[in-house]
Order: structure tokens, then C-alpha cells, then sequence
């Protein structure tokens, strides 16, 4: 008798020190509690994170396999091994939602291709809630993941960023290291137009967010938020 394959559930997790019932829908809480076995990035901080659930099971019972930027492909076909037993498998990334800006985007596409399926929870995303608060252009977008870290590159890729923005109408998003936050601000400042519009989001669900968006002009005027070491993403839209 064939095994029925086991559902793929992406759970989102907090993008802080925040409680879980703040931003977490208490279905997605449910289904976390249930599970017996998770991919994840960081088992220390997803085991933090499921403990703070209260699962059903002991944590020491719960089996962790770890997906992240060092797996290689060969690899992946162990992580699918459950649930093609027929077990239900959970996804926890660093990122806040499974997929999104996060290695866990290759299990799921695997997933797909032995016809298994993949259940996506609802929860925070950084990308889409900055976006969300920015009001800048929800309807043309791109996230770019982190920019050059050697200064003439990043400037050459800030300066590609704003000129495919202005052409297309389209909101640039992108982020760096939190201890280079106040750099990358900088050098925003120093080679975008005055009237192109930045958004800085900063520290987002957690209880000191903040969420301006200015123009570069504008930046200029006033002291720099604090970024040094929080977690933040950047958006950009030129205007010709």
C-alpha cells in the first residue's frame, strides 16, 4: 500500500522579540504545535520560537533538519525523506515568512515537483510590510537582497537602482548587515537625486518601529534615524 505524501506547511515566525499572538494568527500557532517535524535555519532559535508556543510534544521529541545557505542540492532529497513517509513538515526560517528572501524557496520548489503539497501560513514579511507602509508603488516592485559592499560598486548599483526606478515607476527594495545600516543610508544620500523617495523601515512589528519615508532632499534636513544594528530595509523610487 502506497504512502499518501505529508503536507509542507511554511510557518511564519516573529521578526523579533515580540509575542507570538501579536502578529501571529492563532491557526498558525495550532498547526505549529502539532508538528513533530521541522527544516529550518537556526534549530537554537526555532526551537526558542516553538517553545514559546507551548507545542503539544516534548521539544526534545521534535526532529530538526537544517536548510540554509551552506545545504547543498543533494542534500535537499533527505529534507523531502518525512514527508514522503507521510509525514507533515514544517519550514521555520530567519526571515519571518518560509520562501521569501530565504533558502527555504528550494525545498519548497522540490516539494512541488514530487507533487506534494505546500501550505502557505499567513504571518509577518518585512518585504511586504515595509511596502505596506512606505507608500511608495505597490504595484511594480523588486527586491534586490543585499547591495556591493566595496563603496564605487555600491554606488554604481544605487545608481542603476534609481535610474530603472525612475524609468519604470518602480519601487527598489533592498537591505544590508544592521551594523552597516548607517553606511548604506549615507551613501544613499550622497548619490540618489534630490527628489527621489526613500523609505527606511526599521525594526518592524517590534514595539520601537519606525517607518519614514522622505524625500532625499528632505533626508538631508533632518538628523538620520538610528539605525546602528536593527534590522532594517530600504525602498526607493525615483521620480523624474
Amino acid at each position: 500500500m502506497t504512502t499518501s505524501p505529508g503536507t509542507l506547511y511554511l510557518i511564519p515566525c516573529m521578526l523579533g522579540d515580540t509575542p507570538a499572538e501579536q502578529v501571529l494568527p492563532q491557526h498558525v500557532i495550532d498547526v505549529a504545535r502539532k508538528l513533530q517535524h521541522f527544516v529550518v535555519e537556526q534549530p537554537k532559535t526555532a526551537r526558542q520560537f516553538l517553545a514559546a508556543l507551548k507545542p503539544e510534544q516534548p521539544i526534545q521529541t521534535i526532529h530538526f533538519a537544517t536548510l540554509n545557505e551552506h545545504t547543498a542540492p543533494k542534500e535537499l532529497a533527505e529534507l523531502l525523506a518525512p514527508l514522503q513517509d507521510g509525514k507533515n513538515v514544517g519550514i521555520i526560517s530567519e526571515a519571518g515568512c518560509p520562501g521569501i528572501a530565504d533558502p527555504g524557496a528550494d525545498l519548497v520548489n522540490l516539494a512541488h515537483r514530487h507533487d506534494i503539497r505546500v501550505v502557505p501560513l499567513v504571518g509577518p514579511s518585512s518585504i511586504l510590510l515595509a511596502l505596506m507602509a512606505s507608500g511608495l508603488n505597490g504595484q511594480c516592485f523588486a527586491f534586490h537582497g543585499y547591495l556591493p559592499i566595496e563603496d564605487a560598486k555600491r554606488k554604481t548599483a544605487i545608481v542603476a537602482l534609481e535610474a530603472e526606478s525612475t524609468r519604470r515607476k518602480q519601487t527598489q527594495l533592498f537591505i544590508e548587515t544592521p551594523y552597516r545600516n548607517e553606511k548604506m543610508f549615507s551613501a544613499l544620500l550622497a548619490h540618489c537625486r534630490p527628489q527621489t523617495q526613500l523609505c527606511v523601515a526599521t525594526n518592524i512589528t517590534l514595539p520601537n518601529e519606525q517607518i519614514q519615508t522622505r524625500s532625499i532632499a528632505q533626508w538631508k534636513l533632518q538628523c538620520a534615524p538610528q539605525l546602528n544594528k536593527r534590522p532594517s530595509l530600504f525602498l526607493l523610487l525615483g521620480v523624474s
